[in-house]
């Protein structure tokens, strides 16, 4: 929706959000640029506490090296130069040469700090990061074998992943691609054989393929994904998502994360966008908005998000991580942008708000893991295994694109 008529007002709020997050963006770059490289190893520290201090010991995530390839190669597309490019190709060298399986296929979870590798396990959420990542680097490169490793990716998922007997996408398997008996992310999450944030992970590397890589087959893919959200992740009764499945498509879980919730409502949309199907861009726009107004149930006074609810016990998980509220600016524009009610806007400008006022890290750069129920410091690290820049650089970038298509004015 293009919306017919800014008040001068809202002209000025809307050129002051994008020059902050402007600048917020070149300073995270700066800051992993100068902060995070291991030039004795290769890649990125594996970890980096609050003061800046690596971990020289600590293992290094497919993850964060594909959200590393991500950042700088978005933001070299943004800035229509080849300022960030280096980063990039330190952190596609250190993949192809570190991650990539050369006899089952697939990337390892994880290398030891020298490269070596360490957990061996084939988790599709981290092939989904990397075809992420090397899609958004062979936009900006050209380099044919950053394509290829996309595409083989894309065919170890269909082949491997792929349950062909009740759709979906099964979450881990060991190096030879036997299922795997703990399939969990994290050690927060249930054991459970589908889960939401892996397929909407798989759908968001799907789509930024197709951008440069229009295939049939992936397209067909891409629509059943979004098909596979709309029957089973949506929860109709709450409209936030369900998020434990068994194979069977039974739910295993009433947990609610908002941050899941609006990251989903907006890019949910963005994929049918990019497929320019009018039948999921009509769906998504309503599911956009009314995901969006069911997040807002973990919006705290202050503009942060809360982490998770617990419907059961009635449980609030009373933390603000950082990467809920980079989505929170990014889903509520989107709404605002859809409606035009200045509503959303001002919740996106008070989750920025609340990122300014508690999250950057204004001393050392970069932003915390996170606050607790009382404002404090979570005591995590500030690069890591999954704090990586993704989520805020992603909402930098978001945020200067939609504003400078809302006012109708070139990105920078």
């Amino acid at each position: 929706m293009t919306i017919p008529f800014i008040p001068t007002q809202l002209k000025d709020v809307l050129f002051v959000y994008k020059d902050e997050v402007y600048k917020e963006l070149m300073a995270i770059l700066k800051f992993w640029e100068e902060h995070t490289r291991d030039l004795e190893f290769g890649g990125f520290y594996g970890s980096m506490d609050n003061y800046n201090r690596p971990d020289t010991s600590a293992p290094k995530g497919i993850v964060m090296h594909s959200r590393v390839l991500w950042t700088f190669s978005a933001s070299c597309s943004l800035l229509k130069n080849k300022s960030g490019i280096g980063i990039a190709d330190i952190a596609f060298k250190y993949i192809v040469e570190n991650f990539i399986d050369p006899q089952y296929g697939g990337v390892y979870w994880s290398v030891d700090a020298q490269g070596k590798m360490l957990d061996e396990k084939k988790q599709i959420y981290g092939l989904a990061f990397c075809i992420y990542g090397m899609s958004e680097y062979y936009k900006v490169s050209k380099k044919e074998d950053a394509l290829n490793v996309c595409i083989m990716l894309f065919h170890d998922i269909e082949k491997y992943s792929y349950d062909s007997k009740t759709n979906g996408y099964l979450e881990a398997f060991m190096r030879d691609w036997e299922i795997a008996a703990d399939l969990r992310l994290s050690d927060k999450d249930q054991n459970e054989k589908k889960t939401m944030n892996t397929h909407l992970h798989i759908i968001e590397a799907y789509v930024n393929l197709y951008l440069v890589w229009p295939d049939k087959t992936l397209k067909e893919k891409i629509v059943n994904l979004l098909d596979i959200f709309e029957r089973f992740f949506i929860n109709k009764d709450t409209l936030h998502l369900n998020l434990f499945f068994d194979e069977n498509w039974q739910s295993r879980s009433s947990l609610v994360s908002y941050g899941h919730d609006i990251e989903a409502a907006w890019l949910l949309l963005r994929c049918a966008n990019i497929i320019e199907s009018k039948q999921y861009i009509d769906l998504f726009t309503r599911y956009a908005i009314e995901i969006a107004d069911a997040a807002t149930e973990g919006l705290d006074q202050d503009g942060g998000l809360w982490y998770e609810y617990e419907p059961e016990d009635d449980n609030l998980i009373m933390e603000k991580h950082s990467w809920p509220q980079a989505e929170a600016m990014i889903g509520f524009l989107n709404v605002f942008q859809l409606n035009g009610n200045e509503k959303y806007l001002r919740h996106s400008l008070n989750s920025w708000n609340y990122i300014k006022n508690n999250i950057i890290d204004t001393a050392n750069g970069e932003w915390f893991w996170g606050r607790d129920a009382e404002n404090n410091l979570m005591k995590k690290e500030k690069a890591g295994f999954w704090k990586c820049p993704y989520h805020n650089t992603r909402a930098c970038i978001e945020i200067i694109q939609r504003i400078s298509s809302v006012l109708k004015e070139k990105y920078v």
